[in-house]
């Protein structure tokens, strides 16, 4: 039987998007090797997420949350995440409006057809970024554009297959955009991984503010790595004056 399964990536890193991806499929047709993406090289995900994507029998949603309106005060990560995955949910639920994408009868147990399958509601299951996971999924169907069951579950990459696939699509999506972002900004050195624990991208928001007086646009101006790298930098030009 054909479900969804949705996740994001790049919820704290300080450059960048977040990005959530659904997948909605029979458990069958998913790629052998499909796991959660952090356990897998960047090698494996890419293959796996060209698999996924070209596979008719699958259908995929990607939904990109871009810094400036993450740095937007009348949100929260929490409500952007629930919005992102609501989104990729609904971009997989229409593109699997008029059944299998090999137009094929994909029959479930109790050998139903894909005819009465549509005629039911979609289910799914959610990662939970909450830490009441029947509230996150509460939310996310109350965003969808068409009803759905739904449950939430923490670490459901780990333990869900299809939410796996999803993680995977989600990771990959988002270190294109990194690495495309290294290349937009590559006067300033390497971006890094995006995240504030990387050095590298640390040394990147430094110099980028050395240079420009400002953060690059590719930065999340909220998060506490940016707001301390304008702080040095100020105190930098108050100590040189």
């Amino acid at each position: 039987m054909r479900a969804f399964g949705a996740d994001e990536a790049g919820r704290g890193p300080v450059l960048g998007p977040m990005v959530a991806a659904a997948v909605l499929a029979g458990l069958e047709h998913l790629p052998r090797g499909v796991a959660d993406s952090k356990t897998l090289t960047a090698a494996n995900r890419e293959a796996l997420a060209t698999t996924i994507a070209e596979d008719g029998r699958i259908a995929v949603g990607v939904s990109v949350v871009s810094p400036a309106r993450i740095d937007d005060p009348d949100t929260d990560m929490n409500a952007l995440t629930v919005a992102a995955q609501a989104d990729a949910i609904d971009q997989v639920l229409d593109n699997d409006s008029e059944g299998n994408g090999d137009g094929s009868a994909d029959t479930a147990a109790g050998g139903e057809t894909s005819a009465s399958i549509a005629s039911s509601r979609p289910t799914g299951v959610v990662d939970a970024c909450d830490v009441d996971p029947e509230r996150f999924a509460r939310r996310v169907r109350e965003s969808l554009s068409v009803p759905a069951d739904l449950r939430a579950e923490h670490r459901a990459d780990e333990n869900c297959p299809i939410v796996a696939a999803a993680s995977v699509l989600a990771k990959v999506e988002r270190d294109e955009r990194v690495a495309n972002l290294g290349e937009e900004y590559r006067e300033h050195g390497p971006v890094g991984s995006g995240y504030p624990s990387d050095r590298r991208t640390r040394e990147f928001l430094q110099e980028y503010v050395r240079a420009n007086g400002e953060l690059p646009a590719c930065a999340r101006a909220c998060w506490k790595t940016s707001r301390d790298v304008l702080q040095a930098a100020s105190q930098s030009a108050l100590g040189e004056f």
